[in-house]
């Protein structure tokens, strides 16, 4: 089976075929986030505190960190704003962390920083880029996200989204990384623009898994972008990918529709064993509820309605 190992000082965690579903959060990243970014560069880092604690609360394993709050000068200012973030969220929060950014100067400050075996976010198949991240990810031997494009962009066409991942993974085998440090986002399009989509991304994780022997990861809520009802969409496509072999997914573990589809997906591919998690989780809140009083009358008690069972299973044995 191929583990990848990611860690952080007092703690690892292990994305794998045979293990339950990696869930890395997705929160603290100023991307789109307008009072995020602004706050960071002010030095206000009391969201970023907050959305670590949350998502660990919430169940994520391995949290994602961005820093890149502007497009200005992001060499100069990114990597000092990546140190001070993975500072803070090290400070309260002990997950394994994912550095991510497309600034290597940042990426490199960030593997400075960060305490045991962080996740890189990320290489492409761009020459550019494998020749500058691929011998930081072999010096400081932590694994890589691998994005399926290069300087073609991004392929509609799957299988030129393989031969890419292909690629990444044989350079990065002349650096001495191996596959199992290797965890490749195929990239998910949105179903709203690309009716295959879906089935795309099923496809090429299939083929990842039982061709390269990689784990697999993805930006989940991209495949919903657009749509109505996005939670419940991101949610099925979540557990349809798990069925199809994904190991882990960049989300937001604060959405319990997408949390409930992984969980579920646990249970159903024998992840999860015994259903252990699942009914650790679920079992009280699927505990009968006394039912609500009319107006005028009294709710019945506990007792009242444990009669009442009693009363009908009598009924029924007659």
């Amino acid at each position: 089976m191929t583990h990848t190992l990611v860690a952080s000082a007092t703690r690892t965690h292990i994305i794998g075929f045979d293990k339950p579903f990696t869930i890395i959060g997705e929160r603290i990243n100023p991307t789109g986030r307008k009072k995020l970014a602004a706050e960071m560069q002010a030095g206000n880092f009391d969201t970023v505190v907050a959305d670590a604690l949350a998502q660990m609360a919430a169940g994520a394993h391995i949290l994602d960190i961005n820093a890149g709050v502007t497009a200005v000068n992001p060499n100069e200012t990114e990597p000092p704003l990546m140190k001070q973030t993975l500072e803070i969220v090290m400070g309260v929060c002990d997950l394994p962390l994912c550095i991510d950014s497309s600034v290597t100067s940042a990426l490199k400050m960030g593997l400075e920083t960060a305490k045991g075996r962080p996740l890189v976010n990320s290489v492409t198949g761009e020459e550019e880029k494998l020749e500058a991240i691929l011998p930081l990810v072999a010096k400081y031997n932590v694994p890589v996200v691998a994005i399926s494009n290069d300087e073609t962009g991004i392929s509609e066409d799957p299988d030129v989204r393989f031969e890419v991942a292909r690629k990444i993974v044989q350079r990065a085998a002349d650096h001495g990384i191996k596959p199992e440090d290797i965890v490749v986002d195929p990239l998910v399009m949105p179903i709203g623009a690309m009716g295959t989509a879906g089935q795309q991304v099923f496809r090429l994780v299939r083929r990842l898994r039982e061709e390269l022997k990689v784990n697999t990861t993805c930006g989940a809520s991209n495949i919903s972008f657009g749509m109505p009802n996005r939670r419940a969409l991101t949610g099925y496509f979540l557990a349809m990918a798990a069925s199809h072999g994904m190991t882990s997914a960049i989300m937001n573990p604060m959405h319990d529709e997408d949390m409930h589809a992984i969980f579920g997906a646990n249970v159903l591919n024998g992840t999860d064993a015994h259903c252990k998690f699942w009914n650790n989780k679920f079992r009280d809140m699927t505990a009968p509820r006394p039912a609500a009083a009319a107006p005028g009358e009294t709710a019945p008690t506990a007792d009242d309605i444990a009669a009442r069972r009693a009363a009908r299973e009598a009924r029924r044995r007659r």
